[in-house]
């Protein structure tokens, strides 16, 4: 079997390589190529286009990028032609899957959108798009297999890929002692966002929130696996020179999971905080061209995807003007002591843990997710 798989993301690079891992395991003979990163690269897939390159956020933002992206859209193109795969599995990112799905399209390909976008949130108009390139959607809420299904397309509910995610098993003490870290002085993890645009939009807040919180606390910056280490470095030190306090670390769990609380750019890294338990404050900004824009076409109260899934607000969000670094130190001020705050908010998280768990099965969110494309291409 020779399938395309394309994941313009961190995010659905993560949820990419899980998927292909679980259809080995179910098709020995598996032959794969498409966009993504390392971890898809190191499940066996061949990279045509590595994720990194399509990785923008933002109505103005992409425009300078555009000449770019679509020179790697040609090249997945010219690629799909040669090997003629016999599906194709298209994760998120719908900025650039609806067109290679039309491209897809027109040479008799199937598609199956694994991790379908949220058009329920914004510009829900293209669902259209879904229904006339795609032979079926997986999603990973509950509620948009019923949403989708209402408006004519064959949709899944597979769980979310990261609610299989568990705590690490390691103390605090020891993570501390590995990594360097101070002994007894609390962790707060700062979550910029996935890509470099986002960053430079994000991290100076968090920057300034750390100068405000004092010597009291340490900073973990987890590195994502889009990002160049030096790169962050260097703009660390461009924001701010006498910085001392930025603890750089590997993008996993860990750091989350043993941090007192967290400043998380809105998106999937939410739902990883929510998993390890981990009071957060969600933050996000984008251009004011961008805001103005976009904000007449979500359709949506609240932005975290934690909040989403709890129906409510359960952590706070300070999203384009409320986002400054005092309003995030005052929360995180609520959030670290021990207390009615912080513990309503560990139950909360708690009920959004369960809510994303599937009690069908034994099967992972990818498994499930393998088993349909299967499934669905038989």
């Amino acid at each position: 079997m020779r399938l395309l798989i394309s994941a313009g993301e961190a995010s659905g690079e993560m949820y990419g390589a899980q998927l292909i891992e679980a259809l080995r395991r179910r098709v020995p003979d598996l032959e794969c190529f498409g966009v993504g990163g390392e971890r898809m690269q190191a499940a066996g897939c061949d990279l045509v286009v590595q994720s990194k390159e399509l990785a923008v956020v933002g109505i103005t933002e992409i425009l300078p990028r555009l000449p770019q992206i679509y020179g790697e859209f040609r090249k997945l193109v010219r690629a799909i032609d040669a090997r003629k795969p016999q599906a194709a599995i298209l994760i998120d990112s719908p900025a650039f899957h609806f067109k290679v799905a039309r491209e897809l399209h027109r040479r008799g390909i199937p598609a199956i959108y694994y991790v379908a976008p949220q058009l329920w949130a914004w510009r829900s108009g293209r669902v259209r798009l879904v229904r006339r390139y795609f032979k079926k959607a997986l999603v990973i809420f509950p509620f948009e297999e019923q949403w989708y299904r209402e408006r004519g397309v064959d949709a899944e509910y597979v769980g979310h890929p990261l609610a299989d995610l568990e705590r690490p098993s390691e103390s605090l003490q020891d993570f501390v002692k590995e990594q360097g870290y101070e002994p007894g002085k609390p962790i707060i993890a700062l979550l910029p966002g996935s890509r470099h645009k986002e960053i430079r939009m994000n991290l100076p807040a968090m920057l300034r929130t750390g100068e405000i919180l004092g010597c009291d606390y340490q900073f973990v910056l987890p590195i994502a696996p889009t990002i160049d280490p030096w790169w962050l470095d260097l703009l660390v030190q461009k924001i701010n020179p006498s910085c001392k306090f930025i603890l750089f670390t590997t993008r996993d769990t860990r750091g989350l999971a043993h941090a007192r609380a967290a400043v998380v750019a809105s998106g999937t890294a939410t739902v990883e905080a929510a998993m390890m338990g981990t009071p957060m404050v969600v933050v996000y900004r984008v251009s004011p061209l961008t805001w103005t824009l976009g904000r007449r076409l979500v359709h949506l109260k609240n932005f975290a995807m934690v909040n989403l899934i709890a129906g409510e607000p359960v952590v706070p969000e300070l999203i384009q003007a409320a986002f400054t670094a005092e309003n995030v130190a005052a929360k995180l001020r609520e959030i670290l002591p021990d207390g009615p705050v912080r513990e309503k908010m560990e139950r909360d998280l708690a009920q959004v843990r369960a809510r994303l768990k599937s009690a069908d099965d034994s099967r992972s969110a990818a498994e499930r997710a393998a088993d349909a494309v299967l499934r669905t291409l038989a």
